[in-house]
Formats: structure tokens, C-alpha cells, sequence
């Protein structure tokens, strides 16, 4: 797997979106001059959150982008499959023609990046954006921005959501 600034910044975007909405739509505008994205590149990533629900969109004043569903239902796969990510490092290793297909070493190497796509899929599957937003909350050096985020009903608070309690150190 290759993480290209395309899903980084398609991540970036969606947290800042997830902190600063308190309720209402985000301009891409907005994000874009916090996190220097171009606008334009902006615009061509929420067009594929956009298809693949991770964002909806609003007309008219006040108009901008708002998350589909709840932070704890958004997955960091959800975002970056969304935007076209490959998350499997074995993609280019499954149904090759190659020669050398029949090796041990082949086979060896087919097995190990297949086990670790399923380990990395799994991680970027039960890892939520409310997740991200909750260790971003516990933590004391945040920008201003951030740390000033609104609760939104307690969705922000630690422990609280889908994935609360389940033991997984996000570090």
C-alpha cells in the first residue's frame, strides 16, 4: 500500500471538516486555507467523498459539505477507498501472469502480503473518523482550531461512541 497525499489529504479534509462543523456545512473554502489545499484539488476529492457517502452536500447560503453519516459509522477505508486509494499491497501480486508464479518464493510472498492487506484493511475498517477526532481531543498540544472543536452532543468526548472501549491503542 501506498499512501499518496490524495488519501491523506482526502483524511485531513474530513477531520477538519468533522472539527470545525459544529452543526452546520463547511465551505471547502474554510478547509482549504486551514489545512493549504488547493481548492480546486478540494473540490475533486469531495466530488468522490461525495459519491462514495462519506460526505453530502448542501445548496444555497450557508451551503458547504456536511458528513453523511455519523463520525463513528465513517471509517478511515470509507475515505480513502472513496477517493481511489488501492489498500491492498497484494493487488499487483493476485492473478499475475508471471512466469515465476509456481515458485516457493512466489507463493511465500503472494501469502505474506495478502495476510498483511487483510491486517491493514481490518485497521483502516474499525478505525471511525470519531475515532481520530476523540485521540486528537485527549491530547493537550492541539491547535487552537481544535481545541476549541464543539462537543456536538457528546459525540467528541472521550469514550464515547461506537468504537469506545475496544481495547485498540490508535498511537
Amino acid at each position: 500500500m501506498r499512501l499518496t497525499s490524495k488519501g491523506r489529504y482526502a483524511v485531513r479534509a474530513i477531520l477538519d471538516l468533522t472539527f470545525n462543523s459544529n452543526g452546520r456545512p463547511v465551505r471547502l473554502q474554510e478547509i482549504s486555507e486551514r489545512q493549504k489545499i488547493s481548492l480546486h484539488y478540494l473540490e475533486q476529492l469531495f466530488r468522490r467523498l461525495r459519491k462514495g457517502s462519506v460526505v453530502k452536500s448542501v445548496r444555497g447560503p450557508g451551503g458547504g459539505y456536511v458528513l453523511s453519516r455519523a463520525m463513528d459509522e465513517i471509517s478511515i477505508k470509507d475515505v480513502l477507498v472513496s477517493v481511489g486509494e488501492n489498500i491492498n499491497p497484494a493487488r499487483d501480486l493476485i492473478g499475475t501472469g508471471d512466469l515465476k508464479s509456481d515458485t516457493v518464493e512466489f507463493v511465500l510472498t503472494k501469502s505474506y502480503f495478502e495476510n498483511l492487506g487483510l491486517i491493514m484493511q481490518e485497521y483502516l475498517n474499525t478505525t471511525s473518523v470519531g475515532d481520530l477526532i476523540r485521540k486528537a481531543r485527549g491530547t493537550q498540544e492541539l491547535p487552537k482550531a481544535a481545541s476549541q472543536a464543539p462537543d456536538l452532543g457528546g459525540f467528541l468526548t472521550p469514550g464515547a461512541g461506537a468504537h469506545a472501549g475496544k481495547g485498540r491503542d490508535l498511537s
